[in-house]
């Protein structure tokens, strides 16, 4: 693409360039070695009131990847991690990077069946998962080709006295660990200590190697893995440290909050390596929905920098308790995974001085592809502007054609951030990646000056808090409830998390009952899945074909 296509050029902040060197580093293990040696003695995470450095980091995880490899994994392997933000889950990362393996990113939320999709398509032959949720493992392990399993518990690695307490407090006191019967597992402080009696060798990837599956639906459908490569995520964050070292120094002693979970691709990409690759100590935060938590790491810590969803970004905003803070630190806040509201960044700008701003990406795209410039440029109700070496086109797929800025289309994104394509389905990938670009499903539109906007979608895909919610998904498991006859699925607005799940149904049995329905989908989906409203019906709108049309739901 030539200068003269790309008119976004004119609002990078000074010194930002239009390409960096996305190959700097042939792999990411590459790219978070050389971090963790130039930045050997600073902090690298901070977890509930304990510190690692990036030399802690180094050696645990080194130990960590050696008892995978002694475990008999192979490069090439696939590794399950499921838990909350723990110190325990970058050194599972970084071990799983250095011993050759490929992370399976997991949401400790999911339900049984959720599980067994997963690990299955993937063919994850190991596991590290928080006690808490081993005993929806211990149900369909058997199903898997799972062989290791390790599990920790929140307190492990939080030193003898408080980790006692902390555990005993989440076992016996809010009784969070059901029991659970795991014969062959070990623990995580047993994996760090025999790691260390032996020896990790030394595993040289390829720019183009798997090392991340991240699970999603695409723009519709089932569970896909979303197959990233070295390449994608060296190139993400390098595309990241150009832009945000405009604002941040590298090596600096603030601190980046990270209440988002590192196993969702937002945090993961933007927190555990792109802040982590400038030397940035990241906060983890196990449980967000607890703000009082947020509220301490804000007086316990120098914050710089925090990601969030307008979600979270509202409730700080109507907590007493955060409003009272001081933010003369704060200079980076970056919302995504879902719309920052406008009166949202306004109250947030007034209140911290800091300017809320959106960015955009998928899965599929590692996942940053767009960021709102982080001075007096930003334009808030847009997703800025193409970071660099990335090309963004609005296209219009009836004429085949680019867009013009008054026209709506398809949102395509070109960039070495693209993802190799979904595992094991060739069919799946074509269809979403189409002579290098990536077909977003999201309709946009692009103003003359650059900036772009999403207006709808192309599919029915539900924005529940960040969290992508597929219809059909939803729909089949209610479907086999034996008094439903039809049922649709569709988002509504929600002030609390963007959109919910609201439930059409045809019943087949007229003692159906909302508080029914909505338990059984209790027994098969995520929370944020389940149906927060139902409305029954006689019929559903149809097309010609029988299809049920969705849009005319959504617009009733």
């Amino acid at each position: 693409m030539n200068t003269d296509q790309r008119p976004w050029l004119a609002h990078y902040p000074a010194g930002i360039p239009a390409n960096v060197d996305v190959e700097a580093f042939p792999t990411l293990k590459d790219m978070l070695e050389a971090t963790m040696k130039k930045f050997a003695k600073k902090p690298a995470y901070s977890c509930m009131g304990k510190d690692i450095s990036f030399r802690e980091l180094d050696e645990m995880s080194t130990a960590f990847g050696a008892y995978l490899h002694y475990r008999g994994l192979q490069p090439g392997d696939k590794v399950a991690v499921m838990m909350p933000n723990l110190l325990q889950y970058p050194i599972a990362f970084h071990g799983i990077l250095k011993a050759g393996l490929v992370l399976v990113n997991t949401n400790p939320l999911y339900t049984p069946p959720e599980m067994k999709h997963q690990f299955r398509d993937s063919g994850a032959k190991a596991i590290v998962i928080a006690e808490n949720f081993a005993a929806n493992l211990q149900q369909i392990i058997k199903e898997t080709d799972i062989t290791t399993v390790i599990t920790t518990s929140i307190g492990e690695l939080l030193g003898w006295m408080k980790g006692g307490l902390t555990n005993f407090v989440v076992r016996n006191v809010k009784k969070m660990v059901p029991a659970y019967d795991l014969p062959e597992a070990v623990t995580f402080q047993t994996a760090l200590d025999e790691g260390k009696k032996h020896r990790l060798p030394t595993f040289t990837g390829q720019p183009d190697d798997t090392i991340a599956l991240q699970y999603t639906g695409g723009t519709t459908g089932v569970s896909k893995g979303a197959m990233l490569t070295n390449r994608n995520l060296v190139a993400n964050a390098q595309q990241m440290y150009a832009w945000i070292t405009f604002l941040l120094e590298e090596g600096t002693d603030g601190r980046m909050l990270c209440p988002l979970p590192l196993y969702h691709i937002f945090a993961f990409t933007v927190n555990a390596v792109a802040a982590f690759n400038i030397g940035m100590c990241n906060v983890l935060i196990t449980n967000p929905r607890d703000r009082s938590t947020l509220v301490k790491a804000f007086k316990d810590h120098k914050i710089e920098a925090m990601t969030g969803v307008n979600t979270l970004f509202n409730a700080l905003l109507n907590d007493p308790d955060f409003n009272k803070l001081d933010f003369r630190h704060l200079k980076l806040t970056g919302g995504g995974g879902m719309a920052v509201q406008r009166v949202v960044a306004e109250r947030w700008h007034k209140l911290t001085g800091c300017r809320l701003t959106e960015g955009y990406g998928l899965t599929e795209s590692s996942p940053v592809a767009t960021m709102n410039p982080f001075n007096e440029n930003v334009r808030i109700g847009t997703i800025g502007v193409p970071i660099p070496n990335t090309a963004v086109r609005i296209w219009n797929e009836d004429e085949q054609r680019v867009a013009t800025t008054e026209e709506r289309g398809e949102i395509q994104i070109k960039g070495p951030q693209v993802m190799k394509g979904y595992l094991n389905r060739p069919e799946d990938t074509a269809k979403v990646i189409k002579e290098g670009w990536l077909c977003t499903g999201d309709i946009g539109m692009m103003s003359e000056d650059g900036f772009f906007r999403i207006v709808d979608r192309k599919k029915d895909m539900i924005l529940v808090s960040g969290f992508n919610v597929y219809p059909n998904e939803v729909e089949d498991v209610i479907a086999a409830h034996p008094k439903v006859l039809e049922c649709a699925a569709v988002g509504i607005p929600s002030e609390k998390s963007g959109e919910v799940v609201k439930l059409f149904v045809v019943k087949k049995d007229d003692s159906l009952t909302e508080n029914e329905l909505i338990a059984y989908a209790r027994e098969s989906l995520t929370g944020y899945k389940i149906p927060k409203e139902v409305e029954f019906r006689t019929d559903l709108p149809k097309s010609n074909v029988g299809k049920i049309l969705r849009r005319e739901l959504r617009e009733a």
